[in-house]
């Protein structure tokens, strides 16, 4: 979802928290972050989104998960043409690394639901992506071999797993990375690959 439909490939949420709590508390943050890796751990399931939040030292949990996702990531508006235009053409699969509840909150926000029948989270199945597990429960919930997929990522390290499955890879290219695969750089782009 981050760095396709979501046009933030890394998402926001290390600066937006740097920014609402006092410079003095940032090397604690550092530290939650990147020694004690909250936030993969939550992606993960390991912790919940309320765990995570409480831990960093937010006291609103349900205003800093809505205020992060509403005004910090940007839907690109274009993935509703292209989803429309194809809907009845192919079946959509949700695979994300994400918080449960977040991505929740951003499908229901983004009126996502719609166009994904089957959502698989990191933090429900309790792995993530680049990890073999993930697409092996992708292929087992829509009951088709791989080379009956195609995956888009913004990511060359999860297509590199998504192409042992034989599943056809494109690169969502909002990084300009290099990659010797098929890429496209918007929706318009991809409609037209597919």
């Amino acid at each position: 979802m981050y760095g396709v439909i979501l046009k933030e490939s890394k998402g926001n949420f290390i600066p937006y928290t740097f920014k609402h709590f006092p410079s003095e508390e940032h090397d604690r943050l550092k530290k939650l972050f990147f020694v004690d890796k909250l936030l993969t751990k939550a992606g993960n399931g390991e912790i919940t989104s309320r765990e995570f939040l409480t831990a960093l030292g937010y006291k609103n949990y349900d205003f800093h998960m809505r205020d992060y996702i509403e005004n910090y990531l940007t839907m690109d508006k274009e993935f509703y043409l292209f989803a429309d235009s194809i809907k009845n053409k192919y079946k959509f699969v949700l695979l994300s690394n994400d918080v449960s509840d977040w991505s929740k909150y951003i499908t229901e926000y983004y009126d996502l639901n719609k166009y994904f029948p089957v959502k698989i989270i990191s933090a429900e199945v309790h792995c993530r992506k680049p990890e073999a597990r993930i697409y092996e429960i992708a292929l087992e919930r829509l009951g088709v071999p791989g080379n009956e997929c195609i995956f888009i990522d913004n990511s060359v390290e999860n297509l590199v797993t998504a192409k042992k499955f034989g599943i056809d890879v494109i690169l969502f290219n909002r990084d300009n990375v290099i990659y010797d695969g098929k890429i496209v750089y918007s929706f318009n782009d991809l409609l037209h690959m597919i």
